[in-house]
């Protein structure tokens, strides 16, 4: 299996030198950082009315898998705008969120399929190349719709992953003004996001000078690894005050791991992505927090640029979507499904 996808992926990477004609030179995409980039809730205002879909109007798009929450909920807005403006979607993932093989297989197929316009969320930033540059060469406009990036794509919809970890680092830093002895979990190397939040987390709460950052491990997503990872952490470091984990699955098992450790008064956690199971350990008193990122939301807004684009309209090259530190002091303000409402909220921000 590592022989094929070796191979597939350096097959991408000999694409992109060949296809970056038809990427008009983009240069490798940052999508925290690139100033290409406009917030979601201006496309209204700057781009007009969403132009009505033509009739037969198709979108397919390729997740990383469906046992994960957030990629459900983010297929959950997909199908919800698409439904809205008369517009046929189909949503398809791979088996785990280590199968990059058989994720870039699925979006291959979705291209030969005649769809308007293409989703993607990469599993790693390169397992979709060879995808990318397939229907780039077709002309079918593709999204990269959070987490991973593919660095040559053209259109990206996502929130500003470092800042989740930034959001994090803050509270820390407001709430242990004496410093102390933190952690990170993070997700699985080669993702954008991951090293992103990471980052985002690790530079902030060094900067104020009286935090030690004591392990930073990947857990690949993996609730059981981490698990592991934040036994093990504990037992080295028995003064921890905190974890930070590059999402919601991964902080409910360092959950489990500080409630075993007898911890559960001493360690924050934290996660990302604002799952049900994160707001319901909120509520618990488990989680201390998540940094909700609103994927139904967010999958609107790419089912959006999607059309946007399939009508061609020329949008700029990312299209940031929001996110917020949830803690038992504001969960209800966005614990909600109601989108119209956290709409207004997300844009009184």
């Amino acid at each position: 299996m590592q022989h094929f996808l070796k191979a597939a992926l350096a097959a991408g990477a000999l694409s992109v030198s060949i296809g970056m004609a038809h990427a008009q030179d983009l240069a490798p995409l940052n999508s925290d950082s690139e100033p290409d980039r406009i917030d979601w809730s201006q496309l209204d205002a700057t781009f007009g009315p969403m132009p009505a879909p033509a009739d037969g109007t198709k979108v397919g798009g390729v997740s990383k898998t469906l046992t994960n929450e957030y990629w459900r909920s983010l297929g959950e807005g997909y199908k919800s705008f698409a439904d809205a403006h008369g517009v046929d979607v189909v949503y398809q993932a791979a088996q785990s969120e280590g199968d990059q093989l058989g994720q870039l297989s699925i979006a291959e197929t979705l291209i030969s399929q005649g769809f308007n316009a293409l989703l993607f969320s990469p599993q790693t930033d390169a397992n979709l190349i060879p995808a990318l540059e397939k229907a780039t060469a077709a002309g079918v406009p593709v999204v990269n719709v959070n987490d991973a990036v593919i660095p040559t794509v053209a259109h990206y919809v996502g929130n500003v992953q470092k800042d989740n970890g930034m959001r994090v680092a803050q509270w820390f830093i407001d709430t242990h003004p004496e410093g102390g002895k933190v952690a990170v979990i993070e997700g699985q190397a080669g993702v954008f996001a991951a090293g992103q939040r990471t980052a985002g987390f690790t530079e902030t709460i060094l900067a104020a000078g009286n935090f030690d950052v004591v392990a930073s491990v990947p857990a690949d997503w993996s609730r059981e690894l981490a698990f592991n990872a934040a036994a093990t952490i504990l037992q080295q470091h028995p003064d921890l005050i905190g974890f930070y984990a590059n999402n919601d699955g991964m902080a409910l098992g360092v959950v489990e791991a500080v409630k075993s450790a007898g911890k559960a008064d001493q360690t924050a956690v934290f996660g990302t992505d604002g799952i049900s199971d994160a707001y319901a350990a909120v509520r618990a008193g488990d989680l201390t927090g998540t940094v909700d990122s609103f994927p139904v939301l967010t999958g609107e807004v790419a089912m959006e640029v999607a059309l946007r684009l399939a009508a061609g309209q020329d949008l700029p090259r990312v299209v940031a979507t929001p996110q917020a530190l949830i803690t038992k002091d504001n969960i209800e303000t966005y614990a909600t499904s109601d989108l119209s409402a956290l709409r207004a909220t997300l844009m009184a921000e």
